[in-house]
């Protein structure tokens, strides 16, 4: 049982934002910024490719609808949405969740991105092995 089965239990309180049948949002308690927020699927699944059709549609229907409140909240007007996959993704709660980090002055999410080159060859493939997972 993680952290977010137990606030979904109602066993810990959050600062609920939103809530609707297959969705949770609320204030993440150690956040990178003011007004960061999590959003849950009431679906416990570790990885995002674990979750149903219907809980993943439900998160996409209101993820623009929270990054808007984040914003009029905030007064930011950029923001990062973050979800990791796997320990080694740096995922701390193996429950899906995606952060929605407002950027405010210095404050908010730093990233690095060791961009690499994509040969013309390995795009085929990996295109080719994708369609075929489709």
């Amino acid at each position: 049982m993680t952290i977010f089965s137990r606030i979904l239990a109602g066993e810990i309180p959050c600062h609920r934002v939103y809530e609707d049948e297959h969705v949770l949002a609320f204030l993440d308690i150690g956040p990178v910024s003011d007004g960061h927020l999590l959003v849950i699927p009431k679906e416990a699944k570790a990885k995002l490719h674990e979750l149903s059709d219907e809980s993943a549609a439900a998160i996409g229907r209101v993820l623009p609808r929270l990054a808007r409140a984040v914003m009029s909240a905030t007064g930011a007007t950029d923001y990062n949405i973050l979800q990791n996959n796997g320990a080694a993704a740096h995922q701390a709660v193996m429950h899906v969740h995606f952060h929605i980090i407002p950027k405010i002055g210095s404050a908010g999410l730093g990233v690095g991105w060791n961009s690499g080159t994509l040969e013309s060859g390995r795009a085929k493939d990996m295109v080719a092995k994708m369609k075929a997972a489709l």
